[in-house]
């Protein structure tokens, strides 16, 4: 199964942007799209394949919650 998660984007350098997940600062390729700082980003192996809303991103984020609490 594959998943993908999303992170804002904290800043971007080319095809390169530092995306915020929950405080884990990650260098993604953003290659695909073109996010704004302050955006979010649906990211799958490391690349960015959409750019969301913030509300779409917030009920991700809140299932994923949800879900780590199961565990």
């Amino acid at each position: 199964m594959c998943i993908a998660i999303p992170g804002k984007v904290v800043s971007t350098d080319g095809t390169t942007a530092q995306v915020d997940f929950k405080g884990n600062m990650v260098d993604v390729n953003v290659g695909l799209v073109s996010p704004q700082p302050g955006q979010y980003v649906l990211v799958h192996a490391g690349c960015a394949i959409e750019v969301m809303e913030q509300d779409q991103a917030d009920e991700l984020i809140g299932l994923f919650a949800e879900l780590e609490e199961l565990s």
